[in-house]
């Protein structure tokens, strides 16, 4: 029963820190583009220095 009085406040303090995280990354605009990077892998710019024959 004592180790209630540590993990509750431990998994409180992680849930909150969880949340926060999400929050800033809604914040700092991490999901505006979910398309951009879909049509970037398929495009054909070779920006590889190395050229393959």
């Amino acid at each position: 029963m004592n180790i209630l009085v540590i993990l509750i406040p431990v998994s409180l303090i992680l849930g909150g820190l969880g949340l926060a995280a999400f929050l800033w990354s809604l914040r700092s605009n991490q999901y505006d583009d979910l398309e951009g990077d879909a049509w970037r892998i398929l495009s054909e710019d070779d920006k590889d220095p190395r050229k393959r024959d």
